[in-house]
């Protein structure tokens, strides 16, 4: 890939015949909005994590001064939620921090597949060997997302863990062989983004088949670290050769669920931008709070569990995650995407509402 340090101007403008699309899916999106379906809850279930990577939002240590929620707490949220949604169609991800430090574990997955939810997790696979995933099967675990970013010196120098890379590897070689969903989640950047091709292919070799790449906001340590970030150039020929390995066919590649992307929309995913934090997505945090997207690192919690009934707070305290008026400002207010765009994700905005990045625009 071409790593050139130039800069570009905004992304492809999509053409009239896919505006036409992108105004169909945002009137799609308005009644989304309006009916508010429930159908994934993250539970930051620990801030306990056994790596440092320079980019994590939740600034997340090996030992944490927050305690991990005991699992008898979140269950109350689960009791809650299934006396208003059905539980089968409501996806639960537990997430950290890393999951896996928590010793119940698949006590927690147990309990949560009892209650009739899906189950899913996002790990560094730094424990997940042979035996634990048995384990996490065996408790139910049907989906599971595990970050490699890069070879080993890059995926190591951004996780911070000079056995991150052999751990991740591992781990993968050991899902090739369950009957488990399962993807691998990159985060491109400088430092690795020019070996992505090299990369591509041992991802093949080692059996992966799913392979999701993201790139890093400007927010929690990486808000401090500019050299984790692409330039525009780096960004649209990352977007070009997205394109070009789905046409290959060799491995399902997509890019991450953030940002409008201009023409390159139904390109590089199979779905257009959407956020559905707040409006199809929640999240439990350790101490409690309940907000949107758990990549939501700004203050946008709309009440806590201790506090408040889940239930109450999903139908009642989410306006500012489902009418996006207010985010019409700045950039936004005369940018002629607006009504496909809504402001980008919302993550992506700081406690003020300012927009932090725009993928279109730049």
């Amino acid at each position: 890939m071409n790593s050139d340090n130039g800069t570009a101007a905004s992304l492809p403008r999509p053409g009239l015949v896919k505006r036409l699309r992108l105004g169909h899916a945002s009137r799609e999106n308005q009644q989304r909005c309006e009916q508010h379906a429930l159908r994934q809850l993250f539970w930051e279930c620990t801030l306990r994590c056994d790596l440092h990577c320079l980019h994590c939002g939740s600034d997340c240590r090996t030992a944490s001064d927050r305690h991990d929620m005991p699992l008898a707490d979140f269950l109350a949220v689960l009791d809650d939620v299934r006396t208003a949604m059905n539980p089968g169609q409501v996806l639960v991800i537990t997430t950290g921090g890393e999951p896996l430090v928590r010793q119940d574990i698949c006590a927690c997955g147990k309990a949560i597949r009892a209650r009739g939810f899906h189950w899913g997790m996002v790990s560094n696979g730094l424990l997940l060997d042979e035996k634990k995933c048995d384990e996490l099967l065996h408790a139910g675990l049907e989906t599971i997302a595990i970050s490699l970013d890069g070879f080993e010196d890059e995926h190591n120098w951004l996780r911070g863990n000079k056995r991150s890379f052999a751990m991740a590897a591992r781990a993968i070689k050991v899902l090739v062989n369950k009957k488990i969903t399962w993807d691998v989640i990159t985060c491109v950047n400088q430092k690795n983004y020019g070996s992505l091709d090299a990369f591509k292919q041992y991802l093949i070799n080692i059996g992966v088949r799913n392979w999701r790449v993201i790139t890093i906001a400007p927010m929690g340590r990486a808000a401090q670290n500019d050299g984790l970030q692409l330039n525009r150039e780096q960004f649209r020929s990352l977007m070009d050769y997205i394109v070009q390995v789905r046409k290959e066919g060799q491995i399902r590649v997509s890019y991450g669920c953030e940002g409008f992307l201009g023409d390159y929309e139904w390109k590089v995913r199979d779905y257009p931008f959407f956020c559905q934090a707040g409006v199809n997505v929640a999240s439990v945090l350790a101490d409690g709070s309940i907000s949107g997207c758990l990549s939501i690192r700004s203050h946008y919690h709309q009440g806590n569990i201790y506090a408040d009934r889940f239930t109450d707070v999903w139908d009642r305290r989410f306006e500012l995650y489902r009418n996006r008026t207010w985010m019409q400002a700045g950039p936004c207010a005369t940018c002629d995407m607006w009504t496909y765009c809504q402001g980008n994700g919302l993550h992506l905005r700081d406690d003020n509402g300012t927009l932090l990045l725009c993928h279109y625009r730049g």
